[in-house]
């Protein structure tokens, strides 16, 4: 028995045959087009366009109703990107004007973009290069004859099968469950990507970074994915299997206690209640909130309103952004995040400038405060769409009580223009920040003195804190959210909220992490904000732990001066009193 080892991005036993889907990328050539053919070439590449937006609207169009509100905004997305005059209207110009034949064309335009994304230090928004390279993927696979790439139909029934691919995208997730796929193994991708956050929403168990996948495995190899351990297992034998398929009723039997959990409350034994609130990207993931009845919303990002367009959005239509999701909460929190883009793109967002470090560079409030036109459009936006509902105002990446109160004073000005001209607003709106910044999380108690709310935004702080980029595949092995450094700043983060008798929150990936839910209850946390597919396991383990004894066993790791320790420690203390650990 051979086994092999990758990063598990959605949990779930799956036993079944490999279906190998060979998908080699295309290599595009370049070749001058001759004036005569110019304007055949320029139609070639537009019916690839309207090939590829025909095959997404026909993808979206199938999707049942009972799947996730993840499984079309994803291909939306691709949508929105394809209509993108950068991708669909640029290349025709390459063609005309430079004579490029249309693949070539196409490639250096995505490259073009891409490399503008590959400088944004933001995860969230430099993983957006992935979905302009699977859009331009699929227009060139429309303009390449599938004989040429070489490529093998994919069965109309899959059966349960276990695809084994070098990498995936959103449609191809959605395609491959209708199809009855039982699991996906991929040779790349990460725990951010959308392809992994769709496997997660539909519940098909996946492994990524499994390097090597497509070389060890051959078709009809019986396997076993373990999307908890990040696992697979190569021609198992007996008991194996039969280990395997125990667990897999475990799993299952614990799915169904879940689903009886959405109109529960997150109130430990011990009666503590816990937010847990929700993080969006666009106004239409809101399906996706209510499904699981979140609190509200702890962390909406506004930075869709700013991408892929010459201009930045005004006033209007910011404000109609805003007022439609706090409208729609009825009452309920929404936490707005103000622009987190940096210096590696212009704020008239029309050419990319090349920054030597983008992490330590001008972006987030920094650009905001020097930026001050976009800046003030955007706060007048919020505070106006404060008049419809309970909103929170949160400020990214605060290193320095200069950037608060300078904040504080635009605020307070906008606050009077308003009140001169008669419109409406929230008078008592929260001012929060973000601690991702070790700066801001050692002066934590200062900030706190003058602030509202805190957010911890664990994937900066780590990042910032440890020196390593996650994304990064030779140094990505060091990021470890259990490291004592962190941790260390994530307590004295929320001890400052209790000090100063102001909520703290945490809306990175940890806190959306079932295996660091019961540490940070312990280390104080009562708000965590994450991706609506987490909230229910997340509610279960807070329903089901005791948060005083987790208090006493949580100073018991953070007094531990050892991180392999550390670790184990953790580990113990999700074990003590755990049914949900199949799905962690």
């Amino acid at each position: 028995m051979l086994t092999l080892h990758g990063k598990g991005v959605s949990a779930g036993i799956t036993i079944g045959r490999a279906f190998v889907l060979k998908r080699e990328r295309i290599k595009v050539q370049e070749y001058v087009v001759p004036h005569a053919f110019i304007d055949s070439e320029v139609e070639r590449f537009t019916l690839a366009v309207e090939r590829a937006r025909r095959q997404l609207r026909e993808i979206r169009d199938h999707i049942p109703d009972s799947a996730p509100a993840e499984a079309i905004s994803f291909i939306d997305t691709h949508l929105l990107i394809l209509n993108d005059t950068m991708i669909a209207e640029a290349p025709i110009e390459h063609i005309r004007t430079n004579q490029w034949n249309a693949e070539y064309a196409l490639k250096a335009q995505s490259d073009q973009l891409i490399a503008v994304f590959e400088q944004m230090e933001d995860p969230y928004l430099r993983n957006k290069k992935v979905d302009v390279a699977q859009v331009v993927e699929r227009v060139l696979q429309n303009l390449v004859n599938p004989l040429d790439r070489g490529e093998e139909p994919i069965p109309d029934d899959l059966g349960g099968r276990v695809v084994i691919a070098n990498d995936l995208t959103p449609t191809d997730a959605v395609v491959l469950k209708n199809r009855g796929i039982g699991a996906f193994v991929t040779n790349l991708g990460g725990p951010i990507s959308h392809t992994a956050i769709l496997a997660r929403s539909l519940g098909i168990p996946a492994i990524v970074a499994v390097h090597g996948a497509t070389r060890y495995v051959g078709n009809e190899e019986l396997l076993i994915i373990d999307g908890k351990r990040g696992v697979v297992l190569l021609a198992p034998d007996a008991e194996i299997i039969n280990e395997y398929r125990r667990r897999a009723r475990k799993i299952e039997r614990a799915r169904r206690e879940l689903d009886i959990l959405r109109a529960s409350e997150a109130v430990s034994r011990d009666g503590v209640p816990v937010q847990l609130l929700a993080n969006i990207e666009l106004p239409e993931d809101l399906e996706g909130v209510q499904e699981v009845l979140a609190s509200g919303i702890g962390l909406y990002r506004t930075e869709f309103l700013f991408m892929n367009r010459k201009k930045p959005p005004d006033e209007e239509e910011q404000f109609e952004a805003y007022a439609k999701v706090v409208r729609a909460l009825n009452g309920r929190t929404v936490t707005i995040r103000t622009l987190d883009i940096g210096a590696d793109k212009r704020v008239d967002l029309d050419t990319p400038v090349s920054v030597a470090n983008p992490a330590l560079s001008l972006r987030a409030v920094r650009l905001c405060l020097q930026e001050l036109g976009l800046f003030k459009v955007q706060l007048r936006a919020i505070l106006r769409a404060s008049a419809f509902g309970r909103v929170r105002l949160m400020i990214p990446m605060l290193s320095n009580l200069d950037e608060i109160f300078r904040v504080l004073d635009l605020v307070h000005d906008i606050q009077d223009e308003l009140r001169r001209q008669g419109t409406p607003f929230d008078t008592k709106m929260p001012l929060g920040g973000m601690i991702e910044v070790p700066a801001a999380a050692v002066s934590a108690d200062l900030f706190a003195a003058h602030l509202d709310f805190l957010s911890i935004g664990t994937n900066d702080l780590i990042q910032y804190t440890l020196a390593i980029d996650r994304v990064d595949d030779t140094v990505n092995y060091l990021y470890d959210p259990l490291h004592p450094s962190v941790l260390r700043l994530i307590a004295r983060t929320i001890e400052a909220g209790r000090e100063q008798g102001i909520p703290v929150a945490m809306c990175g990936e940890m806190a959306g992490d079932p295996r660091y839910t019961r540490l940070l209850l312990g280390l104080g946390l009562r708000e965590f904000s994450m991706h609506p597919a987490a909230m229910l396991e997340i509610k279960k383990i807070i329903r089901e732990s005791t948060l005083h004894e987790l208090e006493t066993l949580a100073a018991e790791i953070m007094r531990a001066r050892d991180s392999r320790k550390l670790h184990l420690l953790v580990d113990s203390l999700n074990a003590a009193d755990d049914p949900s650990e199949e799905l962690a």
